[in-house]
């Protein structure tokens, strides 16, 4: 079962249970995931959705951050819970020792000696890993690889 196919499923589920705001947010993906679409005019792979899951999540959490410091706790909450249901369909993350040891290996392949090769090594690690650890920790972890 692709992940389209599980949306739809967890969808179906939700109207069954009448949880509206699971429905409401696999909808808002599903929504994205057309959009995207449309714009490439092909169908989605699985890595392309998680990525479009990936975006809204991360738009999730600085509307998350932006709720908190206006003091809105009644969308603190419902946001908080939108991105609990985003996680429920990426891909579970590698601990930080994986991640540690595909970056060594990718080094080693890349044959990458300081932060000037930082675009390659990264390149090839984002396709070895395909969205299961934060780009923003990759970024930080092969910067240190990295540096003398």
């Amino acid at each position: 079962m692709n992940l389209e196919e599980k949306l739809m499923e967890e969808m179906k589920q939700a109207m069954r249970a009448n949880n509206k705001l699971r429905l409401s947010t696999i909808r808002m993906i599903r929504s994205s995931m057309k959009n995207k679409e449309i714009e490439l005019r092909r169908k989605l792979i699985d890595e392309e959705v998680i990525r479009v899951i990936q975006g809204m999540m991360r738009k999730g959490e600085e509307s998350l951050e932006q709720f908190q410091a206006g003091g809105r706790m009644d969308l603190v909450e419902k946001e908080k819970m939108e991105i609990e249901i985003f996680k429920s369909f990426l891909p579970q993350p590698l601990s930080q020792e994986e991640v540690i040891k595909i970056i060594d290996e990718t080094i080693q392949e890349t044959q990458a000696s300081s932060l000037k090769d930082l675009g390659k090594v990264m390149k090839a690690v984002m396709a070895k890993l395909g969205g299961k650890a934060d780009g923003k920790l990759l970024n930080q972890l092969v910067k240190e690889r990295l540096s003398p």
